[in-house]
């Protein structure tokens, strides 16, 4: 860690802190964007590897806080509601991972974004996409199959989750909770594959360690916000950070 440390100026060393803390923010208070924020600000001025083992540590424990926070009953019960979506994710990406080669990625980032900034779009404009209630449990299994699908291919598949959750007005705390459920699973995959892969090794590992601490102090500023937000708000600011992930996504599609 004093290596990588080393090599980096104070004013990067702030500027990770302060990444990660906003990021930390937006997770507590949202549920969703950290990664996408940790990733394209790290990717400004650290290596793509470097950026990504940064961010591992810090996306893994506040997905466990954001699961757990109202404690081990209530994350079950999400588990439990919510397991079809959960098991097409899980059956899926093993699936679908074997496409990665075949299709290009730069595709896979357009095909997800674009329905992205429409279903955000649309909604914004206060348009309902409310999906009718006897339709919910076969909504689920196919959001869950695009986002099994669209995991296996591009490492992505929160926005599907964030879609189904937006249609069925799942309450604030709820939202959050499921999201950080479907999320600690896919964390645990990510940091397990990464130690394997030496992405995350002796240097990298106590230097995204590190990066826990404005991770942690940020969430907890986050639940904080979440609690005073009213449903209105939180949907609004959902949709506007889904609206701003496809739109990144697109844009990394057409390689901009």
């Amino acid at each position: 860690m004093e290596l990588f440390l080393a090599s980096l100026t104070p004013v990067q060393m702030a500027v990770a802190f302060a990444v990660t803390l906003f990021a930390g923010f937006v997770k507590g208070a949202i549920g969703f964007a950290m990664p996408m924020l940790m990733l394209s600000a790290f990717g400004s001025f650290l290596p793509a590897e470097l950026a990504l083992a940064l961010l591992i540590l810090p996306t893994l424990l506040t997905n466990f806080a954001q699961a757990f926070r109202q404690g081990v009953a209530a994350a079950w019960g999400s588990i439990v509601e919510y397991r079809w979506f959960i098991a097409m994710v899980v059956i899926f990406i093993p699936i679908t991972a074997g496409f990665v080669r075949v299709i290009p990625q730069s595709l896979m980032f357009v095909l997800l974004g674009l329905p992205i900034v429409a279903f955000a779009g649309v909604q914004l404009m206060g348009i309902s996409l409310a999906l009718p209630i006897h339709h919910r449990r076969r909504a689920e299994v196919i959001l869950g199959i695009i986002g099994g699908c669209y995991g296996g291919i591009s490492g992505i598949w929160g926005p599907p989750l964030l879609i189904y959750l937006l249609s069925i007005h799942a309450p604030k705390t709820e939202a959050v909770r499921v999201q950080g459920v479907v999320f600690l699973l896919g964390a645990v995959i990510l940091t397990v594959s990464h130690l394997g892969s030496g992405v995350l090794n002796a240097q990298t590992a106590p230097a995204s360690a590190v990066l826990v601490i404005p991770a942690a102090i940020g969430m907890w500023l986050g639940f904080r916000a979440h609690d005073r937000l009213d449903a209105q708000r939180f949907r609004r600011w959902t949709l506007v950070l889904l609206l701003l992930t496809g739109l990144n996504l697109v844009r990394r599609g057409i390689g901009l």
